[in-house]
């Protein structure tokens, strides 16, 4: 036996002498060339995530490691390359370098400006994909993030360092309510990364116009991953806007990341397992697609001042086929967030704007993340529009109501034309409170259901206009004292009867 081993340690001590000096060592050769992806042998100390340069200038990074194989996710034009093509380690993993600069900019999900303005300065190296913060690093939700939009901020409040699924079908406005939420973080000290993963450029290109016109592109930095781009961009999109947003967090600000959309992020990673010859399971994904999303969601959260405080609050996008929320993609991502807002093509169509199922949407994190101020009418306006739900069903089969349940239908009904909102409008807390606050205390009741939207825009006009300081007083203590309350019957109760006469 001991025989058989120095011969074996001859041989491999013979076959090294024989390599050519100009041998591979470390360095790898492609073998094969797929859609996207190639097969190198050799790279014997590959890392998993490492970036790797490829023939003349092709970079890619390391996504697959066998024995003798290794695949390599191509990020530039895989025509370029040809078997035979020598592929060298670079020792890194793949990281984008994030500045102060990178505000207000249009980027890859390489880190490089795709806006024509310029060249980005140095910044830090930020590895696109870390291991989330643990447990003792992190804080509970407490600090509201204000939308604009009264639904939301009313019934399902989000929290910094939340992460809340904006889930519905094509075309319901679930950009919408993500780009409404970035346009209000104006002055409140939140910086805002929207990632655009799949999305036509022609889309992309007006989402930064409506930022610009809206002064909110100043704060916000977008990743953009188009439709047109290859699938390895598009896998890496939502990583690099995280990586961006943590380089921010880190500093013990607040960060608003928005992925638009993840549904489109798995289709990419779905495309490239399958090209790698992964096993398909459900759906044709690969097993792993619910830890593609975990890992990234995780990276969400809210920091302990000892560990500097800052937050990174996500809002993750899915669309769902024909209302579908039982698919696979859809409940992977409601399992690992903290709540949905579910925005219905039904309610679409009927015009309700934003269209959200206020009874299918959720917030795990509550009232804890809304101010007082908030809690005081929307507690009572939760209750009002669970009874007209439940109502509003059984009234479908009934043909005669009584008096009660038709003044609880009446009044549910005009709760929600008081929830509908414009688009790209939103309200300041102040707005939303008494906007909220005229419902539930009755003041809707002698307005027809066609005039509500008129009767909430001229009372917050009015009432800015003869008692200014109460909006003041409302955003400055986030609450309705006694006396506030007082000084808001004395002003709605007069701007009600000159409206109703007005009407009539």
């Amino acid at each position: 036996m001991a025989k058989k081993n120095t011969l074996t340690q001859e041989l491999l001590t013979e076959i090294q002498k024989a390599r050519p000096a100009n041998s591979l060592g470390k360095s790898g050769e492609i073998v094969q060339i797929f859609d996207g992806i190639v097969i190198v042998e050799g790279l014997p100390d590959a890392k998993n995530g490492e970036l790797v340069m490829l023939g003349d200038k092709e970079t890619g990074m390391v996504m697959d490691l066998q024995e003798f194989q290794t695949a390599v996710l191509i990020f530039g034009d895989y025509t370029t390359l040809r078997v035979g093509d020598r592929v060298l380690p670079t020792n890194e993993i793949l990281s984008i370098e994030v500045g102060s600069d990178i505000l207000g900019r249009v980027v890859n999900p390489l880190g490089k400006p795709v806006d024509g303005l310029g060249q980005l300065k140095k910044g830090t190296k930020q590895e696109i994909e870390k291991i989330a913060p643990g447990i003792v690093f992190r804080k509970s939700v407490s600090v509201p993030l204000q939308t604009g939009i009264k639904a939301v901020d009313g019934l399902i409040p989000i929290g910094r360092g939340q992460r809340e699924l904006i889930i519905g079908d094509r075309s319901t406005g679930k950009t919408t309510i993500a780009l409404d939420t970035i346009i209000n973080q104006k002055g409140q000290d939140v910086i805002c990364v929207y990632v655009a993963i799949g999305q036509k450029e022609s889309t992309i290109a007006q989402v930064v116009n409506l930022l610009a016109e809206k002064h909110a592109l100043q704060y916000t930095v977008v990743v953009a991953a188009a439709a047109s781009d290859p699938a390895s961009m598009q896998y890496i999109a939502p990583y690099s806007g995280t990586a961006i947003a943590e380089h921010f967090m880190k500093e013990g600000k607040d960060v608003l990341v928005v992925y638009d959309d993840l549904t489109k992020h798995a289709w990419a990673y779905r495309q490239i397992s399958l090209i790698m010859k992964r096993p398909a399971g459900r759906e044709a994904y690969p097993g792993d697609v619910f830890y593609l999303h975990s890992r990234l969601l995780e990276r969400s959260c809210r920091l302990d001042e000892k560990y500097g405080g800052g937050s990174i609050t996500a809002l993750p996008i899915i669309e769902t086929q024909e209302g579908d929320i039982a698919a696979y993609i859809p409940t992977n991502v409601i399992s690992i967030t903290d709540g949905q807002i579910y925005l219905e093509k039904e309610l679409f169509n009927a015009g309700m704007r934003p269209a959200i199922n206020v009874g299918a949407s959720v917030s795990r994190v509550g009232s804890s993340a809304q101010v007082k101020a908030m809690k005081q009418v929307a507690g009572q306006l939760k209750f009002e529009l669970a009874q007209y739900r439940e109502l509003a069903a059984f009234s479908q089969f009934a043909s005669d109501l009584d008096e009660q349940t038709k003044k609880t239908l009446d009044r549910g009904a005009r709760m929600y034309e008081l929830l509908k909102q414009g688009k790209n409008k939103p309200f300041s807390l102040a707005q939303e409170v008494v906007s909220l606050w005229l419902g539930v205390k009755g003041y809707t009741a002698q307005i027809s259901l066609s005039d509500i939207g008129r009767f909430e825009q001229e009372a917050l006009e009015y009432l800015q206009e003869k008692k200014p300081s109460l909006f003041d007083t409302i955003a400055k203590e986030k609450i309705i004292s006694e006396k506030i309350e007082k000084e808001l019957k004395v002003v709605a109760d007069t701007f009600v009867s000159l409206f109703v006469k007005r009407a009539s």
